[in-house]
């Protein structure tokens, strides 16, 4: 049996209200002032592809599963062919690693169905 193929559509730019919540994260890491500047400049920033297994990677992060709630509907909006909004992604290079301020359920929703799938962002 052949496997299915999920087409993921993407929003052509970022939702507004993905930006206070990246922000929000971000003052977690950084200083507000920095955590604002980083946000400007994702707002300026054009939208990129990486496969979701790289970004995996790259963030070192944990897979959750589909018994996760945000999880579970964003791969209900995947087979509605509703389109996702693109991730925000900031690099850290002093750790190695890039931080994802927004869009971590999302991103595991994309990997259930393909860890291939390319998966729309903007990182600074």
């Amino acid at each position: 049996m052949e496997p299915v193929t999920i087409n993921i559509n993407w929003l052509t730019d970022v939702e507004e209200h993905d930006y206070p919540a990246a922000e929000s994260y971000l003052q977690i890491i950084y200083e507000p002032e920095r955590a604002a500047s980083i946000v400007s400049r994702l707002r300026k920033a054009a939208i990129v592809q990486f496969k979701a297994k790289d970004l995996f990677r790259a963030s070192a992060l944990s897979l959750l599963g589909i018994s996760n709630l945000h999880v579970e509907r964003d791969r209900k909006k995947i087979l509605a062919h509703k389109s996702l909004s693109p991730l925000l992604l900031v690099r850290d290079p002093a750790n190695g690693r890039v931080i994802l301020a927004d869009g971590y359920h999302r991103m595991c929703a994309v990997y259930h169905f393909d860890e291939d799938a390319l998966i729309h962002c903007k990182i600074v």
